[in-house]
């Protein structure tokens, strides 16, 4: 089983939801759909299911050519993070709702319901009706209910945002093995960075209804194709800088003037963007070769076990994301350091340009 858009798109009178896009989707496998809020993954899973029309491109299922098809006629299983259940049918029945549509005898969908409600911690609820849930066990029926209904395209927008944290950990660890299991093409999409890079699989990012990158979900963490997709697969954002290079000097937009070094030294004159994750920034030297800066502190943020400092560098807004409990005031000048093996160097148009000579940064 296989999923491919061929330069799908959607345009709704003036306004593009999705330009362009060409995907390809192979069974057993599970996609991530990353970008934020109005980034186009839910209408990309509407074309997908055929609930929406492409304006332009092609649907295939297995090569077959399925655009105009309607969702009744494909076996697709979907999951919104506004959970939809049957109010007056227990959640038994809430569960068993496809398996009896299909047909299925008493002992098997016993079984796969069953199954499912277990996995899910519904088993003690089976005979209740959905109000009498909370919204993450309401959640746990629809996502039940799409589970046992085998489909062949499994789609799941933000499935796990209404649980409690402990039980979308457990989820997170176990989904991977029942998508690989299942056979079925599995889009999961979601806001979260960190939820893309602990489900794992391939990854696509998504940014204002253009598909930036598709890859193995590691591969577009450490890898970035650009500037875009950067910002996307960083959370907090990754901290961008503006320089331009003359010989051995860096010239920052702040007047700053800096010694290249490192992979630095290699790139040709003329202007770029470098781009920092927030856990590379610190206010200590890291090595001898870091890159220093000299900062504001704006705003101080402590979750507990992590400290979210934010700063200002000229007109740039950065985060450094440090370890433990840090509480500098804000107004207080400090020098924040990036050792350059972590550095990401851009294009003046925005490309990422590799850095051989720093290999330690695949690793990171």
């Amino acid at each position: 089983m296989s999923l491919t858009l061929e330069r799908v798109s959607k345009v709704v009178e003036r306004d593009t939801y999705i330009y362009p896009t060409d995907l390809h989707l192979e069974a057993g496998s599970l996609n991530v759909l990353l970008g934020p809020t109005l980034s186009g993954k839910t209408s990309l899973m509407r074309l997908m299911a055929g609930l929406d029309l492409p304006s332009t491109g092609r649907v295939l299922w297995q090569g077959q050519d399925v655009t105009g098809k309607p969702v009744q006629e494909r076996n697709i299983a979907m999951v919104y993070q506004q959970f939809i259940n049957y109010p007056s049918m227990s959640v038994y029945e809430n569960i068993a709702s496809p398996l009896r549509i299909r047909g299925l005898k008493r002992q098997a969908l016993d079984q796969r319901v069953q199954a499912a409600a277990e996995l899910l911690k519904l088993t003690p609820m089976l005979q209740r009706k959905p109000l009498e849930l909370s919204g993450g066990q309401q959640q746990r029926c629809a996502l039940a209910r799409a589970l046992v209904k085998e489909a062949d395209l499994v789609l799941l927008d933000e499935p796990l945002a209404n649980l409690d944290y402990k039980l979308r950990e457990e989820l997170r660890e176990e989904l991977p093995r029942i998508f690989t299991a299942s056979g079925a093409v599995f889009v999961y999409a979601t806001t979260e960075p960190t939820e893309a890079l602990l489900l794992g699989g391939q990854t696509a990012t998504l940014w204002e209804g253009r598909l930036t990158q598709f890859a193995p979900t590691l591969e577009v963490y450490r890898q970035p194709n650009s500037m875009t997709t950067a910002r996307v697969f960083s959370d907090p954002p990754m901290n961008f800088l503006q320089l331009s290079k003359q010989g051995n000097q860096l010239k920052f937009d702040t007047g700053e003037t800096l010694q290249a070094s490192g992979g630095l030294t290699n790139l040709a004159d003329t202007v770029y963007s470098l781009g920092f994750r927030p856990n590379h920034l610190s206010l200590a030297p890291t090595s001898p070769d870091a890159l220093s800066f000299q900062v504001t502190v704006t705003v101080v943020e402590i979750s507990g076990s992590e400290s979210f400092v934010h700063l200002k560098h000229g007109e740039q807004r950065w985060v450094a994301l440090l370890s433990g409990i840090h509480e500098p005031a804000p107004n207080t000048g400090l020098t924040a350091y990036v050792d350059p093996k972590h550095l990401y160097v851009f294009a003046a148009d925005g490309s990422l340009i590799s850095l051989s000579t720093h290999p330690e940064r695949l690793r990171n």
